[in-house]
């Protein structure tokens, strides 16, 4: 038996971290339970600690592998291309229900047949509800949208820097975004905290934080990335014309852009017309 490899694909080696991520959001799924009926929280802490260390070093492992030079060829690439459009798409799934739960009960408020009717009597046929004081559109919600388009503008042209081989201007671009990103996390927990309704008073602001605070933690997660492809710049880990860490990151960033206006033109602006 030669010892050749005889196709190009990379079989990655025995790795503990998909067994251990699997059970670490296994604990996590169950603190958040058991936190939302008895507000003990240690479970769900130590579920989410769990999550993000063993995150890290899996994604440790993939970064060495990809510095190697001699996993990630060009059919592997390929293939780790198609893997991160699927989790995009699952992504728009996700935001997907959000959505539909949104204009379910926007669209038909005072449907008349049974099963509705304690709907319709909850919110008197009008959506939103008449006693929910809405957030202005037109303030933090705008800032913030200007806030991420920017920061789409700085993605790209750190993308394109990159590119190009301009070291310096893809560092600054990318460090940009990154800002940006922990500025609009800061107005959206300042809005969060202004806000004159809460989570459990009725289905629009269910619907409102729901959405909106799944978007949140996307964005915070994505300027984690987006941070991390900061520091491996710093190590010159990205070459122009090889940098799918960097390239997967962009994709995702403007993923919670494009979610963003969808969330600003109807959960904000359409539904304080």
């Amino acid at each position: 038996m030669s010892s050749d490899q005889k196709h190009p694909y990379h079989l990655v080696d025995p790795s503990p971290w998909p067994l251990v991520t699997a059970f670490s959001a296994l604990l996590m799924a169950w603190g958040g339970i058991v936190y939302m009926h008895e507000e003990k929280s240690l479970i769900f802490l130590l579920g989410s600690l769990a999550v993000v260390l063993s995150s890290v070093f899996w994604w440790r492992d993939v970064v060495k592998e990809s510095r190697t030079g001699i996993y990630h060829n060009k059919v592997v690439q390929i293939g780790l291309r198609y893997g991160m459009l699927l989790f995009i798409a699952s992504e728009v799934m996700f935001f997907a229900a959000w959505f539909w739960a949104f204009f379910d009960v926007a669209l038909y408020p005072g449907v008349d047949s049974p099963e509705l009717t304690g709907r319709m009597e909850a919110i008197n046929g009008i959506f939103p509800p008449e006693e929910i004081n809405l957030i202005n559109p037109f303030g933090i919600p705008l800032l913030n949208t200007v806030i991420l388009l920017t920061s789409g503008v700085t993605i790209t042209w750190a993308h394109h820097a990159l590119k190009v081989g301009n070291k310096k201007n893809f560092l600054i671009f990318l460090l940009l975004t990154v800002i940006l990103g922990a500025i609009f996390t800061g107005f959206q927990a300042y809005e969060y905290m202004v806000a004159e309704f809460s989570i459990d008073e009725g289905i629009y602001p269910s619907t409102f934080y729901m959405a909106t605070g799944f978007h949140g933690a996307h964005v915070l997660i994505g300027s984690i990335f987006l941070l991390v492809c900061f520091f491996r710049g710093l190590g010159d880990h990205f070459q122009p014309e090889k940098h799918l860490g960097f390239e997967f990151a962009a994709w995702y960033w403007h993923f919670v852009d494009v979610v963003w206006l969808f969330l600003f033109a109807f959960v904000y602006w359409w539904a304080s017309v």
